[in-house]
Order: C-alpha cells, then structure tokens, then sequence
C-alpha cells in the first residue's frame, strides 16, 4: 500500500501512433511488468501532471492518504437529510410574500371574476353566476367610447413622455458630468415624492381660465387658451406624473450605450440624425420598450388625473368601473366585468414589458 505523500515516477516510452493511456480512471498501462493499482484508490489520486520530453512521457502520480473503507449499503448523508428540510428556507422566505400576493392580488381576482358572472348584482344580493352577459355588455357603444379613450389617454401619454423624456435621459446619460448626474436625475424624479392629488390641484392652478398659464400670456397680449375639463389637460397631467419613470428607464438604458459606436458613425461620414437612428436608437430600443409599456399599463387605470383635469367628458374605463361599484347604478357584475377586461389589458401589457423590456433598466 502506498503510504503518505509517496511519488512514483514512471518513464514509458511509447512508439509513433500510439495513444497516451488513462491513469486517472482505468489506471491501466500496456504489459511492462507491473500494475498501477498499487499506486491506490482513484479517489485518493490528487495530482496528475504530464510532460513531454523526447517523445518520453513522465507520469506523476501523487497520492494522499488512503480513504477509510465506506461499509457496505451505509447511507450517505444527503440520504439522512430530511426531504421537508429542503423546502424548509425556501418556504420561510417565500411565504410570507406569496401570502400577501394571494391575500391582495389573487383571491380579490377570483372574487372579481366570479361576480362578473352574476347579471345585475347588487350589494347584498346573492351570488349566483349565471353567464357571460355582462362581458356583452362591455362591447356596448358607450362602454366602448370610454375604453377606446382610455386607450386614447394611454397612447397619448405614452408618446409625450416618450418625445419628451428621451432627450433629457440623453442629455444626462452623455452630457452630464459623472458629478451631477445623479443630482439632476433626482431632479427629474422629485414628482414622484408628491401625492398624485397635489400633482393635479396644482396644474388645476396653472390650467384654470384665471390660472398662472391665462395670466402670463395675457400679460403678452395672447387671449386665453381653455384647455382645463379638456382631454388636452388630461394629457398635460398625466405626462407630467409618468415623466420621470420613463426618463429613469431611458437613463439607465443610455449609460450603457457604448460611445465607440457612436465615434464610428461619425468617422465614416454619419451625420447627427444617421447617427441617432441607426446607432443610439437600436442599442436602446430595450429600454425604450421598457419604459413605454410601463407609462402605458400604468395610464390605463388612471383615475385621478382624468377625473380632475377632464370633468365629465373625459370619462375612462376606471371612472366608469367606479360608478358600477360605488355610483347611483351599483351595477357591481358590470363594474366586475369591465375590471377583468382592463385586467387582461394590463395583463398582456406587463407581458410584452417582461419579454421586450430591458429587464436590467426596469
């Protein structure tokens, strides 16, 4: 038995065309003599080095100590283990989560979808679904205008911020030193730390016929401009309050823009426009899908700028949701169905983002 930190050298010499031989498994050599079983267990084989030296192969084999005997039919320690042990960490970490998401997200889905089945239910009464009417009535003309201006109000919002977000995370991502540009990022982000009510009171101020807006054009002769109960200032509103997620997704999609392209365009003769569409749009076309889709999912249930800049005639899917539940009607099958319409938009919505967007810049 070979002892402790004990080297055998063996020199074998081998003719042309003759393939190298497997110590480390077979530890099997041609007939010269004597046999590498001596030399110990595979397992106890630590190191293995080959050298070349005029057409000689010197193998060295270094063995550490031979491993105790493993007793016949033992049972190796991850058979001990307990199969609920291995669930165990990944329950305790994942429970109390998956409890909130069921408690607040799936089961009011399930009560959602059950009651849009019952026609004409009411607070109180029984709970008896009975069919798909009130998903037929969501295709009546008027319902239908209302969602087609949610879609509206979402599509629009989305390309104002769109248009308007993109320069500034440009001019920040390439233009603003490494020194201020977390500074003026958080500028842009500032919106966000205040309620969505005082967003709106606030462009309420500046919109209204007697409002800052109306005062300083008066003061250069332009006549005043109505744009407050008007779908123009629901525009206004909700690009303002969605802005600064979009310029925070572009942002982190145009740092990693990489420059090298950008100087390779110029070289060649690109002009600025070329250059912008060519280069800078496709390396963040992630991000800018990422961002897009999440200012539209998000303008889909918005309620409170629609409500306040709008007034009456810029109704959306989420005010008429809210007259089905809590109006004169209480029509709460139709609200129900109407709610797992715009469910299954967002649905489809926060697909697209998750296999399209930048999942690095969300």
């Amino acid at each position: 038995m070979v002892r402790r930190y004990q080297i055998l050298d063996l020199i074998c010499r081998f003719s042309d065309g003759d393939a190298p031989y497997d110590i480390w498994y077979g530890v099997s050599l041609p007939d010269f003599g004597f046999d590498l079983q001596i030399v110990g267990w595979r397992r106890t084989l630590r190191y293995l080095q080959i050298k070349t030296q005029n057409s000689k192969l010197l193998f060295m084999a270094v063995s550490t100590k031979t491993p105790p005997p493993i007793p016949p039919n033992s049972p190796s320690k991850a058979e001990t283990i307990p199969q609920w042990s291995k669930w165990a960490g990944p329950l305790a970490l994942l429970g109390p989560s998956g409890l909130w998401l069921a408690l607040l997200l799936v089961i009011p889905t399930l009560v959602i979808f059950q009651l849009s089945l019952v026609p004409n239910i009411k607070p109180g009464d029984l709970v008896n679904p009975s069919g798909i009417g009130n998903y037929l009535r969501v295709f009546e003309p008027l319902n239908l205008q209302v969602m087609g201006r949610s879609l509206f109000f979402a599509t629009g919002t989305t390309i104002l911020c769109l248009v308007l977000g993109f320069p500034v995370a440009y001019w920040i991502a390439l233009n603003v030193s490494k020194k201020w540009r977390n500074l003026t990022l958080l500028g842009f982000v500032l919106p966000l730390w205040t309620s969505s009510l005082l967003r709106s009171y606030a462009w309420i101020t500046i919109l209204r016929p007697t409002g800052v807006l109306n005062s300083m054009l008066a003061l250069v002769g332009i006549p005043p401009v109505e744009l407050l109960n008007q779908s123009s200032a629901v525009l206004i509103g909700m690009a303002y309050s969605y802005l600064p997620y979009i310029v925070t997704i572009l942002y982190a999609s145009l740092e990693k823009l990489d420059r090298r392209l950008l100087e390779a365009s110029q070289d060649l003769g690109a002009n600025p426009v070329e250059t912008f569409w060519k280069v800078t749009v496709p390396q963040t076309m992630p991000g800018i899908a990422a961002g897009s889709l999440l200012v539209f999912i998000s303008c889909l249930g918005d309620f409170v700028d629609p409500e306040l800049l709008g007034g009456a005639s810029s109704m959306t899917a989420a005010r008429l949701i809210y007259n089905q539940f809590l109006g004169a009607t209480q029509n709460w099958g139709l609200g129900s169905a109407l709610s797992m319409v715009l469910i299954f938009a967002v649905s489809i919505g926060i697909a697209l983002l998750l296999k399209y967007g930048d999942r690095n810049a969300i």
